[in-house]
């Protein structure tokens, strides 16, 4: 007996973040439209836990550079001013280090947020605590 994925639509809760698939290099002219469409996805998640997301998956978008950092920083401040963030997925290492570099900090998908644990750590429990 196999089990494949089930005909249909996918389950998605409300703590499912959108993700927008960045195309290959992005050009001056399509910034504008790209952070229209930030703005149309993170419309009413303000309330959402987590704030509104959007996964930014970022593998294509080309040679790391002072163009892709241009065009993340324009589609951050696109995603702050409809009152959400952006999260990306599969950058570049060197990409990761430009954009420190430049002083942008940026969410990544697969670590663990600012002062949360890392997946897998867990919190050592000494002998004098009571049980909760």
């Amino acid at each position: 007996m196999s089990s494949g994925i089930p005909p249909g639509l996918q389950i998605v809760d409300a703590t499912t973040p959108a993700v927008l698939v960045l195309p290959g290099p992005v050009t001056r002219d399509e910034v504008p439209g790209l952070c229209a469409e930030v703005r149309a996805r993170l419309e009413g998640t303000g309330g959402r836990p987590g704030g509104g997301v959007l996964v930014c998956d970022v593998a294509g978008i080309g040679p790391p550079g002072l163009a892709a950092v241009d065009v993340l920083a324009r589609l951050q401040l696109a995603a702050r001013r409809a009152g959400g963030r952006i999260r990306l997925r599969d950058p570049d290492p060197a990409l990761s280090a430009l954009l420190g570099f430049v002083g942008l900090a940026f969410d990544v998908e697969g670590q663990a947020e600012e002062g949360e644990p890392a997946g897998g750590v867990e919190e050592a429990v000494e002998s004098g605590d009571p049980a909760l």
